[in-house]
C-alpha cells in the first residue's frame, strides 16, 4: 500500500465520512481542523458515522440485507459481522485530531482537503500547507464545485494536485471520482485511483476537467429545480419531495438531500451558481437563466443563520 499515512483537512459532513472510512480500511488517519470550536463540531459528526456504520451492519446481517448491503463496509460474499464491528471500533478509536497543520501533515503520504467550498478559504488553505508536505504528498481536492486548476498554483505541487470526490454516506454510496487538471502527472492520478481502490471505493476516472465531476453534474440542477419551485411559491418543500420520491422510486427528493449535504453546501453552491460562467456549459446556463438565485441565497442564509444546518445539526428543511 503506498498510501498509509492520511491527513484529512476539514471534519464536516463529507471530511468525516472520507477519515472514517479510510481509518474503517486500515489506515492510518489525522483529521485537521482550524479551532478547538471545530473539534467541538467534528467528535459529534464522528460519532454519528461510527453509528451510521454499525446500523448499516445490522442492517447488512438481517433478512432484507442484500437489499441494504453496505459496499464500502464488506462484499456480500466475504460478510462476517463481528469482524467488521470491530473494524467499526478500531476506526473511530483510532481517528486523531489535531489543530497544528505540521503535524498533522507530517511523512503524510495523501492529503485530502475537504474544507468550506469557498475559494478564499481553500486558497488561504493551500498556501498555508504549501511550504509543511514532504516531497512524497500527493495533494488532492474533495470539492464539489471548483476545478483543480484554479487552486493549482497555489499548491506548490501542482504535478501532485487533483481532485477525488466522493458521494455522500460513502459507506453505501461508494464512489470515488478521480479527475486530473493539466498539470497532474499520470503517475499521481494513478496512485489515486490505487488508494480510492484501497479505501472499497469504485474509482471512477473523470478524463476531462469538468465542475461538478459525474455524479454532481447531472445532481446539482435537479436540486436546484427543486428549490426555485420552494422560493417562487409553487410548493413546500414535503410536498416537492413526495413528488420526486414517489413519482420515480427514488429514495429521497432534492431537500432530504439539501438536509444531509448541509445547507452551508447549498448555500455556497447556490452562490457559485450565480457566476455562470465556466460553472455549467451554454445550454445548461440558458435554461437556468429564469431560477430565483437570490430567492434561493436569501432563504438558505436564513436558515444559517437560525441554525438549520442540516440533519447534521438536528434541522434544516426538516426536524431530526
Amino acid at each position: 500500500m503506498e498510501f498509509n499515512k492520511v491527513t484529512v483537512a476539514g471534519g464536516g459532513v463529507l471530511g468525516s465520512q472520507i477519515a472514517f472510512q479510510a481509518a474503517y480500511c486500515g489506515k492510518e488517519v489525522t483529521i485537521l481542523l482550524r479551532n478547538q470550536g471545530s473539534i467541538g463540531r467534528t467528535q459529534p459528526k464522528l460519532e454519528q458515522v461510527r453509528k451510521s456504520y454499525l446500523d448499516a451492519i445490522e442492517q447488512m446481517a438481517g433478512p432484507l440485507g442484500q437489499e441494504n448491503w453496505a459496499r464500502g463496509i464488506a462484499d456480500r460474499d466475504n460478510f462476517d459481522k463481528q469482524a467488521c464491528i470491530d473494524r467499526v471500533e478500531a476506526a473511530y478509536n483510532s481517528l486523531k485530531l489535531e489543530l497544528d497543520m505540521a503535524k498533522a501533515v507530517k511523512d503524510a503520504d495523501i492529503i485530502i482537503e475537504s474544507v468550506s467550498e469557498n475559494p478564499k478559504d481553500k486558497t488561504a488553505f493551500y498556501k498555508a500547507l504549501a511550504p509543511l508536505m514532504d516531497e512524497k504528498t500527493i495533494l488532492v481536492t474533495n470539492s464539489s464545485t471548483f476545478l483543480p486548476s484554479q487552486f493549482a498554483k497555489f499548491t506548490g505541487r501542482p504535478d501532485k494536485y487533483l481532485s477525488l470526490h466522493f458521494a455522500n454516506a460513502i459507506w453505501k454510496n461508494n464512489t470515488a471520482e478521480v479527475m486530473a487538471q493539466p498539470q497532474t502527472e499520470q503517475a499521481s492520478f494513478d496512485k489515486v485511483v490505487t488508494f480510492a481502490n484501497e479505501i472499497r471505493m469504485f474509482a471512477l476516472p473523470v478524463m476531462k476537467e469538468k465542475s461538478g465531476y459525474l455524479l454532481n453534474s447531472m445532481l446539482v440542477p435537479f436540486l436546484l429545480s427543486g428549490l426555485d419551485l420552494y422560493v417562487n411559491g409553487v410548493s413546500d418543500p414535503e410536498s416537492i419531495d413526495k413528488a420526486w420520491t414517489l413519482g420515480t422510486g427514488a429514495p429521497r427528493g432534492p431537500f432530504q438531500i439539501f438536509d444531509v449535504v448541509g445547507i452551508k453546501t447549498a448555500y455556497n453552491i447556490v452562490l457559485q451558481y450565480q457566476k455562470v460562467p465556466g460553472l455549467i456549459c451554454p445550454l445548461l446556463k440558458k435554461m437556468m437563466m429564469p431560477y430565483n438565485f437570490k430567492g434561493m441565497e436569501k432563504v438558505l442564509k436564513q436558515m444559517i443563520d437560525e441554525g438549520k444546518l442540516g440533519k447534521s445539526a438536528g434541522e434544516g428543511f426538516y426536524k431530526y
